[in-house]
């Protein structure tokens, strides 16, 4: 059989923002809750000071887990240097409160969970933070970060910026170009990534704003922008002349509905701020990591239209969501979606929460507090059919000389280097075979085998009862619906 590898353990970038964790990393969830009763604290600790030792670094848990003990318990495996030397991912985003079971993402709860969090863990930050689940009532954009904005603009349908030259033709070549203060919808609200506001360089005619040199512009929900423009492919004039398309720049007037615009650039002392009027709303988790408490922000069971919003607004590092050879519907639009974005791909219960170790087996050892005996894929009828699936796999390891359960975790290895699976225990024998499943190497001919035994039609049951949140019931109101209380 593989053992857990005597090298270390690789190192994989997690998303396009510079998180650097382990290839595998270590789920504590059951270490605290839902997979019956909460297991001893010293034996806990033990477990994630050796899987340090091996080199595993990211480290996952959640408010909810206990709730809060986890969190708790992490804290004290944290001391002595610990932390120093890993990556701490935590949530937010489901709450018991009165014994009623809720997802929240509104900007007082993000904060205050935050703050939770950073003194149960006893940490100045967290490292990746993500929302657990997604909150059906509140656009995504405040969760993450919006703002509305007063802007100005110009006359005839075109977008015009305000210069103010040292030299006197210019100036006045510029002043006789008045300004309406009319607002117009937009088909879309402008994000971050719409507008960057050209901050100094003033240089000779015909030259371009140093695109290094800028300011973001924050979003601008129905009204249209005042913009200096020549970070979207227009070359700026100081004299006014119509804006000429620089190759390999993008054409923010195609998706803005409008016909053109002008630009011109002024130095740094002269640039007059927007004038803001009215702030709608500052999603706490970009204040947050404007403050430090968290370095990376991650998303649970999203949809691929809400990544697309979230990262619109703020760069998203990670989704985490379950992923595995029996629960792969991920693969048709989210997982391509990440891959489109730079967003790298946390796969928790990767080993089909324990089913790829024992198969039907494992419900006979469960507790009557472990959540699994209410899964859809753990009731007797379907449990019939899934067996069939773990016989093909355990017979395939027997062929590869590893266990099931190794083999099921090298197949999620082998989706791609941003995937980074969390296999979660509780025994230090189970991890070290979980670390083995670095060791084993599938070719193409045998990953596509281990997929032909688990196609969807071959899986009995839905990975959550039907009133258990998932990525499918993940989708947010429209910005334009938010009132700021």
């Amino acid at each position: 059989m593989a053992t857990a590898p005597a090298t270390v353990v690789p190192r994989l970038k997690l998303g396009s923002q510079g998180m650097e964790v382990s290839a595998q990393g270590l789920g504590c969830m059951g270490m605290s809750a839902f997979y019956g009763p909460p297991k001893p604290e010293p034996d806990m600790v033990a477990l994630i000071h050796h899987a340090v030792d091996a080199g595993v670094t990211l480290l996952d848990s959640s408010d909810i887990y206990g709730p809060h003990t986890n969190e708790i318990l992490l804290s004290k495996a944290l001391l002595g240097g610990v932390r120093e030397r890993v990556e701490l991912a935590t949530k937010f985003g489901i709450s018991f409160a009165d014994g009623k079971r809720e997802v929240r993402g509104d900007p007082a709860y993000v904060r205050a969970a935050c703050e939770g969090s950073l003194k149960r863990l006893g940490v100045s930050c967290i490292d990746l933070y993500y929302q657990h689940r997604v909150d059906t009532r509140v656009p995504i954009e405040v969760t993450l970060w919006i703002r509305t904005y007063n802007l100005r603009v110009g006359t005839a349908g075109q977008l015009h910026s305000n210069a103010d030259h040292q030299t006197s033709p210019k100036r006045s070549g510029w002043l006789v170009r008045t300004f309406c203060h009319s607002m117009v919808s937009l088909k879309r609200p402008w994000t971050r990534s719409d507008v960057r506001i050209p901050t100094n360089r003033y240089q000779t005619q015909g030259r371009l704003h140093d695109p290094a040199q800028t300011l973001p512009a924050p979003s601008a929900p129905e009204t249209s922008p005042h913009i200096h423009a020549a970070q979207h492919g227009c070359r700026a004039d100081a004299t006014g002349r119509p804006p000429t398309r620089i190759d390999g720049q993008t054409d923010v007037t195609e998706g803005l509905n409008v016909p053109a615009f002008t630009s011109t650039w002024q130095p740094r002392n002269l640039l007059r701020p927007l004038r803001r009027i009215e702030v709608a709303s500052v999603g706490e988790l970009k204040k947050l990591v404007e403050e430090g408490k968290i370095k990376y922000i991650g998303l649970s069971e999203a949809s691929a239209s809400t990544i697309r919003r979230a990262h619109a607004i703020h760069p998203i590092t990670a989704v985490q969501m379950e992923w595995s050879l029996w629960s792969r519907d991920v693969e048709e639009d989210i997982i391509p979606t990440c891959r489109e974005l730079g967003i790298g791909i946390v796969a928790y219960s990767p080993l089909g929460r324990g089913f790829f170790s024992k198969g039907a087996k494992l419900v006979d050892s469960l507790s009557d507090q472990d959540f699994r005996k209410n899964l859809p894929r753990f009731q007797p009828e379907s449990l019939e059919k899934n067996a069939q699936i773990f016989e093909r796999v355990d017979a395939m390891a027997t062929r590869k000389g590893c266990t099931p359960s190794q083999l099921a975790l090298a197949w999620v290895h082998h989706q791609g280097s941003d995937v980074c699976p969390i296999p979660g225990t509780t025994k230090i024998e189970n991890f070290n075979q979980n670390m083995g499943a670095l060791a084993v190497r599938l070719t193409p001919e045998e990953m596509a085998e281990l997929e032909s035994y688990a196609a969807a039609g071959d899986v009995q049951g839905d990975r959550y009862p039907p009133m258990a949140s998932t990525w499918r019931e993940s989708e947010t109101p429209p910005l334009s619906s938010w009132k700021a209380e």
